[in-house]
């Protein structure tokens, strides 16, 4: 089985945060979002990766070299990006006729059994019915179970069963094949090569292609669904701390406080969390995420990002109200 990842956009949703770094390690929850799913991967036995970088590529790689020292991990350029079908065709070369692929998009995390799924016989697609299936890749499901067509962000959907970003497909080599009939006819649909048309061109030669619910999946493509997803993975598995009682503070779980922080005088929580090494004096914090070695002094933040290195010193206020008085600061 080989796990390809694509990680190659520039998140433009997400800047200024990706101005600086990949979007695939924007922190949440404690840790990047590309770890969120090389981890689920790893504890499902996978050890066979490709990622197909573009954009700051060089610190996906970084990272995943040191974080992840045990697997095989092989990175493939992306440039010029041209949708994902074109990400995952270019790794057509470390695919050969016995391979299985498994295919993550590297900025989703998923609430999923994966071992089930790879136990799973035939090629199947994570789905998930959703209310506004158009600007998804949709399938749509015979009466066998199995899919009899997919399209792309369709205009009228025939069906509310929307493509979640996860595909085991067993006949990777039919796959590229596929992929390379959309490239080499320049095949595209909203102007990129679309990994949707060439699993529909597999259906259409008789590969048999089933779906898998994921009921919960988390998008981390913006500012609002990245602090959505936070909180949600903070909730399902609350962090303890293993960090000193910080001075005159107050910590309100569930939290994420990475090692090495220094914080005092300050409200942490709920579903906020720090990177390592920062530091936080006379501020209050809720539904945020902190970057690491960042210094935050007289701040009160509420759905927030702050980025790493970053510094933010807020306003101190000394008053002397009289009666009958009403203040907003908002």
């Amino acid at each position: 089985m080989k796990v390809i990842i694509p990680v190659a956009g520039i998140g433009s949703k997400l800047r200024p945060h990706t101005h600086t770094q990949p979007k695939a390690l924007v922190p949440v929850a404690g840790k990047p979002i590309l770890s969120h799913i090389v981890d689920n991967l790893r504890e499902a036995g996978m050890k066979d990766f490709i990622f197909i970088v573009g954009y700051l590529g060089d610190k996906v790689e970084n990272y995943i070299r040191s974080t992840y020292p045990d697997i095989h991990a092989t990175f493939l350029l992306q440039e010029p990006r041209e949708g994902t079908g074109h990400a995952v065709w270019l790794a057509r070369d470390h695919v050969s006729e016995k391979d299985e692929v498994l295919i993550a998009l590297g900025d989703t995390i998923f609430d999923v059994d994966l071992k089930e799924v790879l136990r799973l016989p035939d090629s199947t697609l994570g789905v998930k019915r959703v209310e506004d299936p158009r600007n998804f890749g949709v399938a749509e499901v015979g009466e066998d179970g199995s899919i009899v067509h997919l399209i792309e962000k369709p205009p009228i959907p025939k069906s509310n069963l929307a493509l979640v970003g996860l595909y085991k497909i067993r006949e990777g080599k039919m796959l590229m094949s596929a992929l390379d009939e959309l490239i080499t006819r320049n095949l595209r649909s909203h102007h990129e090569f679309q990994l949707t048309d060439a699993i529909e061109i597999m259906i259409r030669k008789g590969a048999r292609i089933h779906t898998f619910p994921v009921e919960n999946w988390y998008d981390c493509g913006n500012k609002e669904s990245l602090l959505e997803t936070n909180a949600v993975l903070l909730l399902k598995n609350p962090t303890a701390t293993n960090a000193p009682a910080f001075i005159n503070t107050i910590i309100i779980p569930p939290v994420s406080i990475a090692p090495n922080c220094k914080i005092s005088n300050s409200i942490i929580g709920p579903k906020v969390s720090i990177g390592e090494n920062t530091i936080i004096d006379y501020s209050i914090l809720t539904d945020s995420i902190i970057g690491s070695y960042s210094q935050l002094e007289n701040a009160v933040l509420h759905h927030s990002v702050i980025g790493s290195d970053a510094s933010l010193r807020g306003l101190s206020q000394s008053l002397n109200l009289g009666d009958n008085t009403e203040i907003d600061f908002g």
